[in-house]
């Protein structure tokens, strides 16, 4: 049997604030997005993306808390 070293990759973390900062505005243009939609939206669809939006609002507190932690890291 053929038995390589399989070492796993080195934990990278360098770009991580950038790849932070990326999610944080694809979220803000998801929420810009289903304001847009909202209109054209019945009552239970408007409901259910306002609640999207509140569940991305805090992923968006998240993502700047791991910034926070990121930067004190460096």
């Amino acid at each position: 049997m053929n038995h390589k070293n399989h070492t796993p990759k080195p934990d990278d973390r360098s770009d991580n604030v950038e790849k932070l900062q990326n999610m944080i505005q694809d979220t803000i243009e998801n929420i810009e997005a289903a304001h847009e939609t909202m209109q054209f939206a019945s009552g239970e669809e408007k409901q259910n993306i306002s609640e999207k939006n509140k569940r991305r609002e805090e992923a968006i507190e998240g993502f700047r808390a791991e910034i926070k932690d990121e930067v004190r890291e460096q």
